[in-house]
């Protein structure tokens, strides 16, 4: 197998920040990497994430979608993902105020990898948990 390949495939894209090296390695943009790459291991901004992708939503309808998750992580995740300019707060100047949520158009191209991760999980769900399973079994 070759080093840093997985069953001997190669990379279909190799990040410079996976090779410091290269004459590409660019410290910043690797810290960048480092951090959407802990944002997309949140287990609330992913859901967050493929919620919005249908389509805007006020917050309360945001809570619903997203079942589980906290007025407070939410509103945290929200923040979060506003910072990273992957989703816009929109307010409505309605009595009392509401709040609408949306994917930005860099919002969108980060969705369409989440989707598709999502769509894997879905089509090897049966795998999965049997595999589960059976490692679970060999631990007793």
């Amino acid at each position: 197998m070759d080093e840093g390949t997985a069953g001997g495939r190669q990379p279909i894209v190799k990040s410079p920040c996976l090779e410091r090296r290269t004459n590409s390695f660019e410290p910043m943009k690797c810290q960048t990497v480092s951090e959407m790459l802990a944002r997309l291991g949140d287990k609330w901004t992913v859901l967050v994430i493929m919620v919005l992708g249908s389509g805007p939503l006020r917050f309360s309808e945001l809570k619903r979608a997203v079942v589980g998750i906290s007025q407070r992580m939410l509103t945290l995740t929200l923040r979060a993902l506003e910072r990273d300019g992957l989703v816009q707060r929109t307010v409505h100047p309605t009595v009392p105020p509401s709040v609408e949520y949306a994917l930005t158009e860099l919002g969108l191209s980060f969705f369409e990898p989440i989707d598709a991760m999502g769509g894997w999980v879905f089509r090897n769900h049966d795998r999965i948990r049997a595999a589960r399973a059976a490692y679970d079994a060999q631990q007793d």
